[in-house]
């Protein structure tokens, strides 16, 4: 049963809700999109009536037991072999399989266009899995022998964890087990010290591991809807430990948790705040120029920097690396942002400047209803029926350790969606210049998921025509943030690579080689070539005029 629990808990990472937050959702706009697809099977009852007699015939065929309708294999809920033995069991399963491809067969024939079909068929996948049979006691075999072989007391653990949810996480169940992990005990524990802190952020440096370093340092720049310490999760998943020990001088933006007091902090902060912290680490390192990592939506503030730097004509970062973003987001690159309807985006502006933060556990709760299979039902099953403890996954322990972002910023991210900042140069003020990627000329590494539902990685494809330097896309085979914690050692790992870059992803991706393991040492090499020279590792962190402060990961990471 642990090992059942272990893949929940993989499966939930892989839907993290550290996403880029500039989708508005309304359940109006959920429910439109359903309303015009009715509509348009009230005009064509043809459809709905061939529908319903093919779900007679197959409700006729389950019932003599001569239906072959099976569920996908992959489905885990449906592995007890009670479904395939039992008839009462097979038949309800067989009943429920036959309802939801009855829905999607109609959807397809209900002469609306494929947008709406698209959103009508995300709604009635989310109403049918909602009813599948494994969702109750009853309808759970595996739940219902548990019962039996615990003596009640699985239900009775059930209760229990079904009251914590109630009393401490919102209604919600809870999808890790928190009690094993402690930041700064056996998360984010690397040695180094604070060496720079402002209202927004705190600048960690850490220790160098080798003797010798590259000259050039590395800022990481986080996303600022969760922690920044997943960079630094676990010693085996650890990117900084793994630079480290390649000789890269490493420092760490860790964010402030923002709080209403702070609404007003915007997209032009945070850019003033990493200006600072960039001059911090080249008198620390005694260095002209820096590297410099950016995320998700720190990948937005790190373009946002980028550009700001260009405009001012200040050269201080030699190359950078762009990671899981999508810096020209459509409508159409996900199911979920099509129902990010104009009126849905200003109803969420509205939202965060009433309150003056967009509330992290908020957006996760929100999240959750649109991946219910993985964030939602899978645990009402694990902790509810079976009476199991969530996992205790470091992933998910960071995932759920979300922070606020100011209401401000949400704007500015919202934004975005509207003025196209990013594509089309110099049509945007921002510090008092003019946005333009194409007059950033420093070499680019950039990083997608191929399974990411979060940026998808075809929409992610698109920064590589943003830009003016040179640049090596690399698409890792994992989901969000799976592609990120990649390191060396994975069997299952792959990344593809083409040094060329057409117009589309689908020609990329023809002309693309699949690379056996992660991509980390490729992205070390290619960052050691842009990181100067070899020098002996400083004995000491910080400088005189920037001493350490407290030790890592610092006290923002706590608030």
């Amino acid at each position: 049963m642990a090992k059942q629990t272990d893949k929940i808990g993989e499966k939930a990472a892989e839907t993290t809700t550290a996403l880029n937050p500039i989708i508005g959702v309304r359940p109006g706009d959920l429910m439109k999109s359903f309303g015009v697809v009715m509509a348009h099977a009230a005009r064509q009852p043809g459809p709905f009536a061939k529908h319903f007699a093919d779900y007679g015939k197959d409700l006729y065929q389950i019932v003599r037991g001569k239906s072959e309708i099976a569920p996908d294999k992959k489905d885990r809920r449906f592995q007890d072999p009670t479904w395939q033995h039992n008839p009462v069991y097979k038949y309800s399963l067989q009943s429920w399989l036959a309802m939801r491809d009855g829905l999607g067969g109609w959807i397809e024939d209900s002469g609306a266009s494929e947008a709406d079909q698209i959103r009508a068929r995300f709604i009635l996948d989310l109403i049918a899995d909602s009813l599948a049979p494994t969702n109750t006691l009853a309808g759970n075999p595996a739940a219902l022998k548990r019962m039996y072989e615990t003596g009640g007391l699985s239900l009775v653990k059930g209760l229990k964890n079904a009251y914590h949810d109630m009393r401490h996480n919102g209604g919600m169940p809870s999808q890790v087990d928190s009690r094993p992990f402690k930041v700064g005990e056996n998360l984010a524990t690397t040695p180094g010290a604070v060496v720079f802190k402002n209202e927004m952020l705190e600048l960690i440096q850490y220790k160098p591991t080798v003797e010798k370093v590259f000259e050039t340092p590395l800022m990481v720049i986080p996303p600022q809807i969760n922690k920044f310490y997943a960079n630094d999760l676990s010693p085996d998943k650890s990117v900084v430990l793994f630079l480290l020990s390649q000789g890269i001088q490493v420092f760490a933006v860790s964010w402030r948790n923002p709080q209403k007091e702070h609404a007003h902090w915007g997209l032009e902060n945070y850019v003033e705040s990493l200006i600072d912290a960039s001059e911090a680490v080249l008198k620390i390192t005694k260095q002209k120029k820096l590297n410099v990592s950016g995320a998700c939506s720190g990948g937005i503030t790190m373009a946002s920097y980028l550009s700001e730097l260009a405009a001012t004509k200040r050269d201080i970062v030699n190359c950078y690396t762009l990671q899981v973003c999508i810096l020209d987001p459509q409508k159409d690159d996900s199911e979920v942002g099509l129902f990010s309807s104009d009126a849905a985006i200003e109803a969420a502006r509205r939202h965060s400047r009433k309150k003056g933060i967009l509330a992290g556990d908020e957006l996760s709760k929100s999240f959750a209803w649109l991946r219910p299979n993985d964030l939602i039902w899978n645990y009402v099953v694990n902790n509810y029926l079976l009476g199991n403890d969530p996992p205790p996954f470091d992933i998910l322990f960071w995932n759920n350790d979300s922070t606020n972002l100011p209401a401000q910023l949400h704007s500015d991210y919202l934004d975005i969606f509207g003025d196209k900042r990013f594509v089309e140069p110099g049509n945007v003020d921002f510090m008092g210049n003019k946005i333009d990627l194409t007059k950033v000329k420093q070499d680019a590494f950039m990083v997608a998921a191929i399974t990411d539902h979060i940026t998808p990685w075809l929409a992610c494809y698109r920064n590589n025509h943003l830009f003016g330097g040179k640049i090596e896309f690399t698409l890792s085979n994992c989901g969000h943030i799976q592609a990120l914690l990649n390191p060396p050692g994975n069997p299952k790992a792959t990344y593809f690579s083409n040094p060329d870059l057409p117009e589309t992803p689908e020609e990329w991706m023809a002309g693309a080689k699949s690379e056996q393991g992660s991509w980390w040492p490729r992205w070390v090499e290619w960052l050691g070539e842009r990181s100067g020279e070899m020098k002996p590792a400083p004995k000491s962190l910080g400088a005189k005029a920037y001493p350490p402060i407290v030790k890592a990961p610092g006290e923002y990471v706590f608030g």
